[in-house]
């Protein structure tokens, strides 16, 4: 029992660890090349770099309840949900936004339509996470 524990523990620190890094990553290429991203939200000079890397540093701050919860998800599970819930909101806020982007805006639709799929991604991965934590029961204290 102890090891089938283990593993679900494991399991979720594996997906909750994927979807922090892929926030992490993100938040990385905008701090480091703010201007390669800017024209994708229709952005250009200082300004557009400032705003993509302040995007890079809010990616950093929402990230603290992953980097929690990937500690140990069944103890932080608080942390986990917190992290779910950022995850959900994301996503909900991103779909609201595409739909109030004009179809002539295709560059920054597809931007908007990429956060889209990487939310939604990383919400199942979450779920499965909290799935897997959740089943461990409380004995779980790796």
């Amino acid at each position: 029992m102890k090891d089938t524990g283990q593993a679900r523990l494991w399991a979720a620190r594996v997906l909750i660890g994927l979807v922090a890094g892929w926030n992490l990553q993100c938040a990385l290429v905008f701090l480091m090349r703010p201007a390669a991203f800017a024209p994708s939200f229709e952005l250009s000079d200082v300004s557009g770099a400032a705003a993509v890397r302040g995007v890079g540093m809010l990616f950093v701050m929402w990230n603290i309840p992953y980097l929690v919860a990937l500690w140990h998800p069944r103890r932080h599970r608080l942390s986990l949900l917190e992290a779910w819930g950022m995850q959900l909101a994301g996503l909900l806020g991103e779909s609201g936004l595409l739909t109030t982007l004009p179809l002539e805006h295709t560059l920054l639709r597809v931007s908007i339509q990429r956060f889209i799929v990487f939310d939604a991604a990383g919400l199942l991965a979450l779920t499965l996470a909290w799935w897997l934590t959740h089943r461990a029961g409380p004995a779980l204290n790796a």
